[in-house]
């Protein structure tokens, strides 16, 4: 599955700053995985859908789900 996370940190007013830091996780980690080109070897991984959990008080099914529904890259 490949997702548009960039459409998504847009929409959801986030940057990968204000991720990596309300997170705790690292800008440098958070940021390449998600300017990296997602392929069937290097998807959106269980960090990154914590870091977005995290940035938005949300629990990471609702991440998933909002990703899955809008945000589905064919």
């Amino acid at each position: 599955m490949r997702f548009d996370i960039k459409a998504y940190l847009d929409d959801n007013s986030l940057t990968i700053y204000r991720v990596a830091k309300d997170s705790g996780y690292g800008y440098t980690t958070i940021h390449k995985s998600f300017n990296k080109t997602q392929s069937d070897a290097t998807s959106l991984n269980m960090r990154d859908l914590d870091a977005l959990a995290k940035a938005q008080h949300k629990a990471m099914w609702e991440v998933l789900r909002d990703l899955e529904k809008l945000y589905f890259d064919e």
